[in-house]
């Protein structure tokens, strides 16, 4: 086990990490075809194909979730995934072709570097090619790569965030999560409900208190929506039903508001898909399957910030990780 994602049979993960910026994206691909659902919360998202995922709209499965960077720009690198799907002769017959299936969510990381650099097609056919059942790195790639956290005070009082995975085995069935953490808010540990990457002090060394600091009276500044966002993939080797993968992925969302504070604001477009690849052989209760994957989400969260590093460099605003302010 590797307490990632890949836990779950039929699933394998793929990063392409853009360094000039950074900015990327990451693909999970489940090749066999997987029942999805999806929720987004967020009030910004941008998305692509979720109204498929409905129960009462036509197709069942899928053949891969993208998770990208470079705001609405960053959905062309579906188009790659795609192609890379296409070659191998994966994806719903309709007619003559095979069409595959990619839903898709991206993240606002254009804050960071030259905001003309972002994933294309060619991105999202890297991240297939880089794709395995090998544990997927974490932290500053992928859809992660340009990620921060807690803006709510400004960009330059934030911190790094990144891409953060987790899963849990219970009575024969696997859930993991993978999510790229690119919140407004603050990430908080919900084992001490205390925020441990987020806005920092005006002297940039501590932890501001996002939370603490609205409840005091200071007030946030203007962001435009859709500046944040946190995206991610639930997968399990349950059977599922559209309706299922829908309410799990529903269910998953009380895993952010566990470790993320605040959260689904005006700027994030938070959404969060739900795969069920059946690998497994069994069904499982949905009550329980959802609880699961809100433990596993809240996770995830938490890995991602704990494995980011600090991102500086020319025409980047300086974004440390909790790792230097342990230091400091």
């Amino acid at each position: 086990m590797t307490d990632s994602i890949v836990d779950v049979a039929g699933v394998s993960v793929g990063h392409f990490t853009d360094t000039r910026r950074p900015t990327g994206c990451t693909v999970v691909l489940v090749p066999d075809g997987a029942v999805c659902g999806v929720d987004v919360r967020g009030a910004a998202p941008g998305t692509r194909e979720t109204e498929l995922l409905s129960p009462l709209n036509a197709v069942e499965q899928v053949h891969a979730v993208l998770l990208a960077g470079g705001s609405a720009f960053g959905l062309d690198a579906a188009g790659g995934v795609m192609r890379w799907l296409e070659e191998r002769g994966i994806g719903v017959q309709v007619g003559p072709a095979r069409v595959p299936i990619v839903p898709a969510a991206i993240l606002f990381d254009l804050w960071v570097g030259d905001a003309r650099i972002r994933p294309d097609a060619a991105a999202g056919h890297a991240a297939c090619e880089s794709a395995s059942r090998d544990t997927p790195a974490q932290g500053n790639v992928g859809a992660g790569a340009g990620a921060s956290v807690g803006k709510l005070f400004g960009i330059e009082r934030a911190m790094k965030g990144g891409i953060g995975s987790a899963s849990v085995t219970v009575g024969g069935v696997t859930v993991g999560a993978l999510v790229a953490v690119n919140a407004l808010g603050d990430v908080i540990d919900p084992a001490t409900g205390q925020p441990i990457a987020g806005a920092r002090t005006m002297d940039g060394r501590g932890l501001q208190g996002t939370m603490a600091s609205l409840l005091r009276g200071e007030l946030p500044v203007p962001f435009q929506p859709g500046s944040a966002t946190t995206i991610g993939v639930i997968a399990t080797d349950a059977q599922l039903t559209k309706a299922q993968a829908n309410k799990i992925a529903q269910m998953a969302h009380d895993g952010l508001a566990r470790s993320i504070n605040p959260v689904h604001t005006m700027g994030d477009g938070d959404a969060l898909f739900a795969l069920g690849t059946g690998a497994a052989g069994r069904t499982a209760s949905t009550t329980l399957l959802g609880a699961l994957a809100a433990e596993v989400t809240a996770r995830a969260v938490v890995n991602a910030v704990r494995a980011a590093r600090c991102l500086a460099g020319p025409g980047l605003p300086e974004l440390p990780s909790l790792h230097e302010l342990q230091v400091s």
